[in-house]
C-alpha cells in the first residue's frame, strides 16, 4: 500500500473499489424493492441473488438484513442472533443492507442505511454518522493508535447523545482488515463467511500477534497500536431508543509520510456521502 495515491488509484485498489461500488449498488437496488412485508430473510436473498447474477461465488460474509429495533441490536446476546430472521418490514421502520461480496479476487464489506418511508430520528443518525467518517481519518491520519481511535468515536457517540452499537459485534470491532483472495469458482461458508477470507484474516491475527499489531479495530488492548497499513473496512454504528444507522466503507491506510496520503477513504461517491454532500439529511 506504499505506492497508493488518492486520485491516482493503483489497479489493485481499483479492483477493491470496484467490488465496494457494486456492493453498494446492490443495496441501493434492493432498498428499492423494500415495501412492508418482505423479511430479513428475503432481503438477505435478494441481496445474494442480485450480486450472483453479477459474478459473485464467494464472501467475506454472506449478507445481512436487521430491520426495526434489530438495526439497533437490541438484545443481542450471541452470535446467532445476527442473522436474519422472519422479522418483518414495516412502514416507518430502519433497515440495515449489510454485505461482504469476494469479486475477481477483491473484497468488500459494506453497510447500508435505510428507511421505509418517513423517520426524522433515522435521518438525524444519519446526520450525525458525518462527524464520526471525518474523525477517523483525521486520527488515521495522525497515527493515533486503534485503541485510542475508538474510544474517541465512543466519546463522540455520547456527546451526540448515542450509544455504541459496534460494540455488539464480535471483539466489539469497530472495523477489521480486509485483502485480497483467492479467486475460486465456488467456496464453502461456515456460519456464514467465507472459508477463503477466513483463512486470510486468520493468517493476519497469527503475523499480527507475532509482530505486534491486530486484524481487528477494537477498545482492547490488542488494539493498543497506530493503524497498520492495508485496507480496512470500517463501521461505526450509532443506537438510539430502537433505531441504529451506520455506514461501513473501506479505508486505505499506507506508510507514506504525506499526511493526506497517508491514510484516505477508498471512494467518496458511495450513497452516505452524497446524501451528505447534497444535504438531504
Amino acid at each position: 500500500m506504499a505506492s497508493a495515491v488518492k486520485g491516482e488509484l493503483s489497479a489493485e485498489l481499483r479492483g477493491f473499489r470496484e467490488v465496494q461500488r457494486l456492493s453498494y449498488e446492490c443495496a441501493e437496488a434492493v432498498a428499492a424493492q423494500l415495501k412492508p412485508g418482505v423479511t430479513e430473510r428475503e432481503a438477505a436473498r435478494m441481496q445474494r441473488e442480485w450480486l450472483y447474477a453479477r459474478g459473485v461465488r464467494d464472501w467475506f460474509h454472506r449478507p445481512f438484513a436487521w430491520f426495526g429495533d434489530r438495526t439497533a441490536f437490541v438484545d443481542f446476546k450471541i452470535p446467532l442472533q445476527f442473522f436474519p430472521t422472519n422479522r418483518r418490514l414495516e412502514a416507518g421502520m430502519p433497515f440495515i443492507l449489510d454485505m461482504a461480496p469476494v469479486y475477481k479476487g477483491h473484497t468488500a464489506d459494506i453497510g447500508y442505511s435505510g428507511c421505509l418511508g418517513l423517520n426524522p430520528l433515522h435521518d438525524k443518525l444519519l446526520a450525525d454518522l458525518r462527524d464520526h467518517r471525518e474523525l477517523i481519518l483525521r486520527e488515521v491520519r495522525e497515527r493515533r493508535t486503534l485503541r485510542e481511535i475508538y474510544q474517541d468515536v465512543d466519546r463522540l457517540m455520547v456527546r451526540q447523545g448515542y450509544a455504541n452499537r459496534h460494540r455488539a459485534y464480535p471483539f466489539g470491532v469497530i472495523a477489521h482488515k480486509i485483502d485480497r483472495v483467492k479467486e475460486r469458482r465456488w467456496s464453502p461458508t461456515v456460519f456464514g463467511f467465507g472459508t477463503q477470507a477466513l483463512k486470510g484474516l486468520a493468517s493476519d491475527v497469527v503475523h499480527g500477534h507475532r509482530d505486534g499489531w491486530s486484524p481487528l479495530w477494537s477498545p482492547y488492548t490488542f488494539s493498543d497500536h497506530p493503524p497498520q497499513p492495508g485496507l480496512w473496512a470500517v463501521e461505526p454504528h450509532l443506537g438510539f431508543r430502537g433505531t441504529g444507522a451506520k455506514f461501513e466503507e473501506i479505508l486505505v491506510v499506507t506508510d507514506s509520510r504525506d499526511p493526506e496520503q497517508s491514510a484516505f477513504w477508498l471512494d467518496d461517491d458511495l450513497p452516505h456521502v452524497r446524501r451528505w454532500n447534497e444535504g438531504a439529511v
